[in-house]
């Protein structure tokens, strides 16, 4: 489900082998003319991405307008997930459409059983993608992966706090952000709650300041926190964490920030847009007290650079259906489907074009603004690893807790450009 994808991380698999360079038009097109033959297909959608309504409307609208062929949508669980793809891709039996996390393309692309979808993307309008999923559905400038749907954080704020504190307009920029915060951290309230590893929240101050958490160099990835850039990420990181008493060694889920913010001491905490359920069913006294604002960015031009958590989809090379489920895909990522998904599920569809049937929902509309500048984690199939030794949570407790921070991300960089070049 979505939260899998924001706040834990993607089980690692070791993996190898070339990637797939399949005709995404074969097989299931004897004529060779690119006309799809009706089939029978198998899709994998994953547990709680969508609801049975729109489940069952997309297969549906899919069989009335494809005569002949018949679509069995079966359900994943998120759990042991990995190693369940991975042997599907490997297999002479896979299933012809899987959704698949953003973060886990690289992973499996690097099987050697995804199919190439490269020229289809003009195809599928990719100029207009957000690229927070457009990117890591890109591996070796082949795109594997193609965008559906996502979620990213946004402010959430108290209200009733701005209000007493004179702020009338949520800010557009980290000065304003600084500023209004620094007034609502005052007695008892905290001007934001603010944990000490909250590293995707870390990312997004690097990204604004033209950083990143690795850069690739050749085939070889290295750990860049301890450029200037993300120095100074960091260090806005310090500042506006300092504005609040959020614990500098554990993240958003130790104490879940939904139930601190519940108090109804706090002014701000950054989340999904969906942790405002979780916070009004703690203390449903908050309910319609609530306000949601992009991150701010450096300036007002652009909203703050944020980690884009979704999901793409991607055809498995063994699918004996080719064209036929490059248009499953193609139905599933345009522009009905993912407007009626948007609207239904209050996610960020994966066109920026789409963003405006958010509008009458503020926390997704919110979330939308900040998505055109949405960004991902490395695109390494041994990310997950970096995150499994929680190297950029330790890191920035070091920092928070007092310790040298061009010393400590010097270290955290050595151990990244280790773990990602495991096995490389």
């Amino acid at each position: 489900m979505m939260k899998s994808r924001l706040v834990a991380v993607c089980a690692t698999l070791a993996l190898a082998g070339a990637l797939a360079a399949c005709d995404s038009g074969s097989s299931a097109d004897p004529s060779g003319n690119g006309t799809p033959e009706p089939a029978a297909l198998t899709v994998w959608f994953m547990k709680d991405s969508f609801s049975d309504k729109i489940v069952q409307g997309f297969k549906d609208d899919f069989e009335s307008t494809h005569p002949g062929t018949t679509l069995d949508i079966q359900i994943q669980e998120w759990d042991g997930i990995g190693q369940k793809v991975t042997s599907a891709l490997a297999s002479n039996d896979a299933p012809d459409v899987i959704e698949v996390g953003n973060t886990q393309v690289a992973q499996y692309a690097a099987s050697g059983g995804v199919t190439d979808l490269t020229d289809k993307v003009d195809d599928l309008g990719g100029d207009d993608w957000i690229p927070g999923l457009a990117e890591p559905g890109k591996v070796d400038g082949k795109q594997y992966g193609i965008p559906w749907y996502a979620a990213n954080r946004v402010v959430i704020y108290n209200k009733d706090l701005f209000q007493a504190a004179g702020i009338t307009t949520p800010p557009t920029t980290r000065e304003q952000w600084i500023a209004d915060t620094t007034k609502l951290d005052t007695g008892s309230t905290q001007g934001i709650y603010l944990p000490g590893q909250n590293w995707y929240t870390l990312s997004g101050f690097i990204w604004d300041e033209g950083g990143d958490l690795a850069v690739q160099d050749g085939d070889t990835w290295k750990g860049a926190l301890d450029t200037p850039e993300a120095l100074a990420g960091m260090a806005f990181y310090q500042k506006l964490q300092a504005l609040g008493d959020g614990p500098k060694d554990s993240d958003e889920a130790n104490p879940p920030q939904a139930d601190v913010f519940a108090k109804g001491d706090v002014a701000q905490v950054i989340s999904a847009p969906g942790g405002a359920v979780a916070i009004t069913k703690a203390n449903p006294k908050l309910e319609g007290k609530l306000g949601f604002f992009p991150i701010p960015g450096k300036t007002a031009a652009q909203p703050g650079a944020v980690f884009t958590g979704g999901s793409d989809l991607i055809v498995p090379a063994a699918s004996k259906h080719q064209a036929m489920a490059y248009e499953v895909v193609k139905a599933l990522a345009g522009e009905q489907f993912q407007k009626t998904m948007a609207v239904e599920m209050s996610y960020v569809p994966n066109k920026t074009s789409f963003a405006s049937v958010l509008g009458g929902n503020e926390g997704a509309a919110a979330m939308a603004a900040g998505a055109a500048n949405g960004h991902a984690t490395p695109n390494s199939p041994n990310w997950a690893a970096v995150e499994a030794k929680n190297v950029i949570k330790e890191y920035m407790t070091k920092v928070l807790t007092g310790g040298d921070a061009a010393g400590a991300a010097a270290a955290a960089s050595a151990s990244m450009t280790e773990i990602l070049g495991a096995d490389s």
